[in-house]
């Protein structure tokens, strides 16, 4: 029999098979990615902040470094890759930071690999709101872009112009795989 005699074949017996029959074995992975897990990954990234803080506050800086580690291998994409990440007070050469000792450092200082690090999530951090210009979700992959303000420790809101890119990992979770962050532009 031809490879094309055996391929019609394989098609027609598989239309011949009764419906139920064959979906009650089909295995369905479905990726795509909803606005409400969107919203969700969103608020669980503010809520963590606001912990790292005010773990920092209570219980010290080993104890906000736990924390913020389980938070990034929870949140981010490390493990999948290089994160696009580009926090919002950074300097070059070290501006982005693709790895996962980056971010950390970021977010609690204390590396000497990267000194200008003091702890981004360690400032006292009271509140944190996400106001989303736009969610745009195709299929496996959801960005957004908005700002997030966060409340300090004297009632002062810092806002910060953000994007995210969220793809989910072989266990179904939101990954952030780009994370883009900076200061509002203020012309002189």
């Amino acid at each position: 029999m031809s490879a094309r005699n055996s391929i019609m074949t394989a098609a027609l017996l598989a239309l011949a098979v009764p419906f139920g029959a064959a979906s009650a074995q089909t295995t369905v992975v479905n990726q795509a990615v909803t606005q409400t897990e969107v919203l969700a990954a969103q608020r669980a990234w503010c809520d963590a902040l606001v912990s790292i803080s005010t773990t920092h506050a209570s219980q010290g800086q080993a104890a906000a470094k736990a924390l913020a580690e389980r938070v990034i291998d929870a949140a981010y994409g490390y493990q999948m890759g290089a994160v696009l990440f580009k926090p919002t007070l950074t300097v070059a050469p070290q501006t982005f930071r693709t790895t996962r000792a980056g971010a950390l450092a970021y977010f609690v200082g204390g590396d000497t690999a990267f000194p200008n690090d003091k702890g981004f999530a360690l400032n006292g951090w009271t509140k944190c709101e996400i106001a989303n210009s736009a969610i745009f979700i195709a299929g496996d992959s959801a960005t957004t872009m908005g700002n997030v303000s966060i409340t300090g420790p004297n009632g002062a809101v810092t806002t910060v112009d953000k994007t995210w890119k969220f793809v989910k990992d072989d266990a179904g979770r939101l990954r952030i795989v780009v994370h883009h962050s900076s200061l509002p532009y203020r012309p002189n």
